[in-house]
């Protein structure tokens, strides 16, 4: 009796390197803080400029200003935005590495 090779399921395979586990709670806070319609409504309207006012994300949500601001401070927290502040009011910017590391997330 001949004995069969045994091949090896191609199906199991995969050539991405597993995330560490400071790079997977990174990425977890970054799709939590994603996880509100709302935001990532934010997040993409912030790809298209340098920076936005809160004012002009209230006009362009028709959502109260307090509503607005607790959706940037979840964003801001989870490393996802950050602000500066000029004179009463305060600019939004997305943290680029932020962006690139969900960006290569979902690509792989």
């Amino acid at each position: 009796m001949k004995a069969l090779p045994v091949l090896q399921p191609i199906c199991c395979v995969s050539d991405t390197e597993p995330l560490s586990r400071p790079a997977a709670a990174a990425l977890a806070s970054y799709f939590k803080a994603l996880a509100d319609p709302t935001r990532v409504a934010i997040v993409n309207r912030l790809t298209g400029a340098h920076e936005l006012c809160v004012c002009d994300l209230t006009a362009a949500f028709d959502l109260s200003q307090p509503t607005v601001s607790h959706h940037l401070k979840v964003l801001r927290e989870a490393g996802l935005v950050e602000s500066s502040r000029r004179g009463t009011w305060a600019y939004y910017r997305l943290v680029p590495d932020a962006l690139d590391a969900v960006r290569g997330a979902l690509a792989a």
